[in-house]
């Protein structure tokens, strides 16, 4: 247990803590009181004040955090400027969040998303820079009796030159993207005998496991992969390649993720694939025992998926605070905290299902309701 909890909780504390540093950086930046630092929620058990009067702290939670700003007194994005202006003095004025332009409101933000997006492509560009990245030829040795591939004409010795539009680079990449596809064909596009040729490939979905032994639902498409003559190219980048490819898989697992929740509200995804903090450090436990790399890639992956979520125009969520923002901006005024009131109820709602759902997942799938129900009978 203790080998899944503590990488869980280091993965989680630096991403959170740079994505609270985000909102941080900008808020100093723009002049913003900072009263709070927080990794954690509830009881605090250590902290320190710097010289600003912002108080560090770490709380016995650890799964979240948050900047308090100064004045703060509620999550509403706006107040009575006017009751603000006859509680503070002029000094103090300039301290408070509310009162500053809509762009550096704004800025402050988003600076969280940004921090995690920042934190990915930094990871990413040391893996490529200094372990390197694999750019083998995927070339097909065998395609299965019957399978999809063969049905749609996939043949032995196909070179798989891109899945879906995606270039295919590497040998390790055709699982990626098989797996990150979610329309009902996949279109493969292969090099044979110097032609390129494309196939429309309908999966088959089977339940299987991960290579770290975790229950998914598998998109096998029935064919068996090699390298180019047997050779194995794994090249460390230099820093404009490293950057490149850095910032193109932010990109790509950014496209694929929005495209995944897109398929789910249309019934269309896969919603057990969702998971909560309990599959996370369950996966995090799991890949921390294949060394460094897998671990601070995982990292990356989690950092993605922080700041994209985060975005999302939900109120309480970054993204809802920039929507609120976007309104003001056409109206020229803030929503009335009466209608911001009703928006943080139904956000408040939102995140509660989601929690729920992928709670229910993640008990799911360690296995605790077979364990009840065998209990039971």
């Amino acid at each position: 247990m203790l080998s899944y909890i503590l990488p869980f909780i280091v993965l989680i504390v630096i991403v959170v803590f740079i994505h609270e540093y985000g909102h941080y950086y900008f808020a100093k930046r723009f002049g913003v009181g900072v009263t709070d630092f927080s990794i954690g929620f509830g009881k605090e058990m250590f902290g320190w004040n710097d010289k600003s009067g912002t108080r560090w702290k770490v709380c016995v939670i650890p799964l979240g955090g948050y900047v308090k700003f100064f004045g703060d007194r509620n999550v509403y994005s706006q107040a009575d400027n006017d009751k603000i202006i006859k509680e503070y003095s002029k000094e103090d004025q300039d301290k408070l969040f509310v009162l500053k332009p809509l762009y550096q409101r704004a800025l402050i933000v988003f600076g969280g998303p940004l921090a995690n997006f920042l934190l990915a492509i930094l990871i990413f560009f040391s893996v490529y820079s200094f372990a390197g990245k694999d750019f083998t030829p995927a070339v097909i040795n065998e395609v299965q009796k019957d399978s999809p591939a063969m049905v749609a004409g996939l043949k032995d010795n196909d070179i798989v030159v891109s899945i879906d539009g995606n270039e295919v680079k590497s040998i390790m990449e055709v699982s990626k993207y098989i797996m990150m596809s979610t329309d009902e064909f996949i279109n493969f596009t292969v090099n044979r005998y110097d032609q390129d040729l494309t196939f429309r490939v309908k999966p088959n979905i089977v339940d299987g496991e991960d290579n770290l032994g975790n229950k998914i639902s598998k998109r096998m498409v029935g064919i068996k992969l090699g390298a180019y003559n047997n050779e194995v190219n794994h090249i460390k980048l230099g820093p404009a390649k490293a950057l490149f490819y850095a910032v193109n898989e932010v990109y790509y697992v950014s496209a694929s993720s929005l495209k995944y929740i897109g398929s789910m509200l249309t019934g269309n995804g896969d919603t057990s694939q969702l998971g909560g903090p309990i599959r996370i450090a369950k996966i995090s436990g799991q890949v921390a025992e294949f060394g460094i790399l897998p671990f601070i890639s995982l990292m990356a992956y989690i950092s993605i998926s922080l700041g994209l979520i985060n975005l999302f125009p939900i109120p309480m969520l970054d993204g809802g605070h920039l929507m609120f923002y976007g309104i003001e901006k056409v109206l020229g005024r803030p929503l009335s905290q009466k209608a911001q009131e009703g928006f943080f109820r139904i956000g408040m709602f939102l995140l509660l299902s989601l929690m729920f759902f992928t709670t229910f997942n993640d008990l799911k799938d360690v296995g605790l309701f077979k364990f009840f129900n065998n209990y039971i009978s």
